[in-house]
């Protein structure tokens, strides 16, 4: 309880702060037009828009604003300012943001019913019970800002010492790249001095691990304009990190008793209106391309077509579970200010699967798809993890999710039950199931800390139906299959650059795109390098000889930065002894006969170990 309550009171303070950060920003720029200021999972951000500026061109916050506002938060914190709460009609509302046109415009959605202050679907036990939406507001000194709350009691609360300001970013009006760009100003904030200096740390180290830098360094992949937007390039070292993850999928899932199957990468617009990604989908899919008279789609998803695969014969319940398995590459308009390096992309690659299966299977095949989380984990060191049951809300029946209220609260059920045999920490998040039924979001942390959406594990009960999908069960009746959509590595993109953080580029043996750098020591020596470089390959170790004209010491060098777990030098002792001189990357030194080094190699390579 007790950390429960300090959850709380860290909301309140992250919840003033952006109204103090607000009260410091209209003070330095009156003529600023407020968006929204919500309080998030670090900190806190509110954006603005400041209106041009004396050449007519958009103005922008400077280093030196920053560093001004926050002096003036932590005046105003000091002066001790009460939070007072009060509501308003809707005249009194208007009239007081009467020069304020993005709270005007949440006040009218406000009004419209189901919208909160920040411009997001509500569903606050007054919307439950029908009555009028309540406008409010939250004043302290002479600043006022629509709001409900919580706060803390006044602004002498806020601790001055455990937050800081961390940067101005561009963010849609309301998330809609339609609407106008705003500048949104992040902060973050703490309970006690120490917690903010721990914070930091781990955001320099994160810094240091960022996926897009060593992505670059590591020349792992590369985006380019005339490619497009959100669609990487896998260079010659990403693309092996992507066949040995896709070898190791293959290998965990061929051993599950999954069948392999290969789809289209697109399809007429009748197979997503029946799967109903149209409309439901929409927003996120690629416009259609015209030919012959017909509209066709790149594919969002897998699915459609493998419930076309279970429908093309007859099924009886002795050929279920069914678990139908493909590597497959998906397309998704995701918006461009959405795009964040790997972690957001438009091209996606899946170990995707879809498990059919009865009502009576369902949750063993269900805790058999956690069960499959769990041993990557630990196979890849993740010791911080935890799931999210996400679940409807009935407010959003047929528009948000398919209208069938009993079969949501039945699945999910299952889902909980499922879910509270397995030992998994998890909690429920309402409103963010997939439209066809709950789902389960896998969320990771890295070793530096961050915290990462991995995938998704989802139960379909509508879908199935709308494919006529049925088997003859033991009673001879036919039934609609459960399907179960599940890809426990996610998207291969978003998974890649968690592993390049998490390993710090630092990749195990296995996984690291060159597992043996061969270094000669004099231009004498190019021969044997080249010829043990050669020997390693045929053993379907990935080395390569550096024969450049380079020293000896700057060649390890460049390998090191490279990452490469080992370098074996070899130079006139080891010719004639048959050994090889072993460096490793965490700067361990050894003498090994040649056989000893390809053998540790290959057991560090088959059992996929962590260690050198």
């Amino acid at each position: 309880m007790a950390n429960e309550a300090e959850q709380q009171r860290l909301y309140r303070v992250r919840h003033s702060l952006a109204h103090v950060m607000a009260q410091a920003v209209v003070e330095r720029y009156p003529q600023a037009k407020m968006g929204i200021g919500p309080p998030i999972d670090t900190g806190f951000y509110y954006d603005f828009d400041l209106g041009p500026d004396d050449d007519e061109r958009p103005r922008s916050f400077t280093p030196e604003d920053i560093e001004q506002i926050e002096r003036r938060m932590r005046q105003i914190i000091g002066q001790r300012y009460p939070f007072e709460y009060r509501e308003l009609s809707a005249e009194r509302a208007r009239a007081q943001f009467t020069d304020q046109p993005y709270k005007l415009e949440l006040i009218d959605a406000i009004l419209a019913g189901g919208a909160d202050e920040y411009g997001q679907e509500r569903h606050g036990q007054e919307q439950e019970n029908g009555a009028a939406p309540v406008l409010s507001t939250y004043r302290q000194s002479d600043f006022e800002d629509l709001c409900r709350g919580p706060h803390v009691e006044h602004t002498g609360q806020i601790p001055a010492d455990a937050f800081t300001l961390m940067n101005v970013a561009g963010a849609y009006w309301r998330g809609d790249e339609r609407k106008p760009m705003l500048q949104r100003i992040y902060g973050t904030a703490w309970l006690r001095k120490q917690d903010l200096r721990a914070h930091l740390q781990m955001l320099e180290e994160v810094k240091k691990r960022d996926h897009r830098r060593l992505g670059r360094d590591l020349e792992l992949f590369a985006f380019d304009d005339e490619v497009g937007p959100g669609l990487p390039l896998w260079l010659p070292r990403g693309a092996v990190l992507i066949e040995e993850l896709e070898k190791l999928a293959k290998e965990v899932e061929f051993a599950a008793g999954y069948d392999r199957v290969c789809t289209p990468h697109l399809a007429k617009e009748a197979l997503f209106r029946r799967s109903g990604h149209l409309p439901y989908y929409a927003e996120s899919m690629y416009p259609p391309m015209e030919t012959e008279g017909l509209s066709y789609y790149v594919k969002p998803m897998n699915c459609p077509f493998h419930h076309k695969i279970f429908a093309e014969r007859p099924r009886s319940y002795r050929d279920l579970p069914m678990r139908l398995a493909e590597y497959g590459t998906c397309y998704r308009y995701e918006q461009s200010g959405e795009l964040y390096g790997l972690m957001r992309v438009r091209s996606i690659q899946q170990n995707d699967a879809h498990i059919y299966c009865s009502e009576e299977q369902f949750e063993e095949e269900f805790l058999a798809v956690v069960d499959m989380y769990l041993s990557y984990f630990a196979l890849l060191g993740i010791d911080r993890y935890g799931m999210r049951l996400s679940t409807h809300h009935e407010r959003g029946l047929g528009k948000k999710y398919v209208g069938d209220a009993r079969l949501w609260r039945k699945t999910e059920e299952m889902v909980r039950r499922a879910m509270q045999r397995s030992g998994v920490p998890y909690e429920e998040v309402a409103d963010e199931a997939a439209f066809y039924g709950p789902k389960i979001d896998v969320q990771v942390w890295s070793a530096a800390g961050r915290e990462f959406s991995l995938a998704t594990n989802q139960v379909d009960f509508a879908v199935p139906r709308r494919f006529d999908l049925a088997f003859v069960n033991r009673r001879d009746e036919e039934e609609t299959p459960l399907c179960i959509h599940r890809a426990p590595l996610g998207s291969h993109e978003r998974f890649i650059g968690f592993l390049i953080e998490h390993f710090a580029g630092s990749f195990p043996v296995w996984l690291a795109p060159e597992q043996v750098r061969v270094v000669p020591i004099g231009s004498d020596h190019h021969d044997a390098a080249g010829a043990l470089a050669a020997a390693l390959r045929k053993l379907g170790i990935r080395a390569q000889a550096d024969l450049g004209a380079e020293r000896m010491n700057r060649k390890i060098r460049e390998a090191q930065l490279m990452k490469v777990p080992y370098m074996a030098v070899i130079g006139d002792r080891e010719v004639a002894d048959g050994t090889v001189a072993l460096r490793t990357r965490s700067g361990s030194r050894e003498t090994l006969a040649r056989q000893a080094f390809i053998d540790r190699v290959q057991d560090r390579i088959a059992t996929r170990s962590r260690e050198l």
